[in-house]
């Protein structure tokens, strides 16, 4: 399986990070309210900019399978809390709900 995450802007459409095009460590954790989506960031990533617009944040899961449909896993961050440790290197994203779907089947 070939997993992408990606973080971006929902109000804008811009790209914060990508891990295809800047590869870093993360995961993704179930809480007992939504998602913990950690990051360690080894990259010139704008961390600046990510706090800047916090509560306007998706972080999209792409997953890639060889024998089965991709999947798209969109989290919505709404009010989840957004933090970054300086000391730690890593951001972290708690996302408050979630959608699952396989993007060919949403076609015209």
């Amino acid at each position: 399986m070939k997993e992408v995450l990606v973080v971006r802007h929902s109000v804008g459409g811009r790209t914060f990070i990508h891990t295809e095009q800047q590869p870093m460590e993360y995961s993704v954790t179930r809480t007992g309210q939504g998602w913990r989506i950690a990051l360690i960031i080894t990259q010139d990533v704008d961390i600046h900019e990510i706090l800047r617009w916090k509560q306007e944040l998706n972080v999209f899961l792409f997953r890639e399978y060889d024998d089965q449909p991709a999947k798209k896993i969109w989290f919505y961050v709404k009010e989840g809390p957004v933090t970054y440790d300086d000391q730690l290197k890593q951001i972290t994203i708690f996302a408050e709900s979630r959608i699952e779907y396989i993007p060919n089947e949403f076609g015209i």
